[in-house]
């Protein structure tokens, strides 16, 4: 488990430890840059959406290996939530322009699987490496 605070200096620690877990089960260096990528945007969207930023509230991140289910990433921030049934398509022609919207779009295109838990507190991404 990894506990970060809500700044965005804390993604120092998610890239060191994101590195710790290649090495420990031999990540292919082709799948490093999916996960690296994605828990980024999760811890990033944790960090500002979830938790405003408030550097007293922390964003936790557990993982689980099984040879034949991969690594499976849950990030969960301390937040109110929200709908993600409802996040805007950002390849459609009206949001191309705007900024950000991009987060779960890169998640699910570089995952293998992605969930949301606790009335959207909480993303599972899982990638078969």
């Amino acid at each position: 488990m990894l506990k970060l605070a809500s700044c965005p200096d804390s993604i120092c620690a998610l890239e060191e430890f994101v590195q710790t877990l290649s090495d420990r089960y031999n990540i292919c260096p082709d799948r490093y840059p999916d996960i690296l990528i994605s828990l980024t945007e999760a811890v990033n969207n944790a960090i500002i959406h979830g938790n405003g930023e408030n550097q007293a509230k922390n964003v936790l991140i557990h993982y689980t290996y099984k040879k034949r289910d991969g690594l499976t990433f849950k990030v969960s921030d301390e937040g109110p939530g929200f709908d993600y049934k409802s996040i805007p398509d950002p390849t459609n022609v009206e949001n191309l322009d705007k900024d950000g919207g991009r987060g779960v779009f890169l998640m699910k295109q570089l995952s293998d699987r992605i969930n949301f838990a606790n009335n959207g507190r909480t993303v599972i991404i899982n990638f078969n490496v």
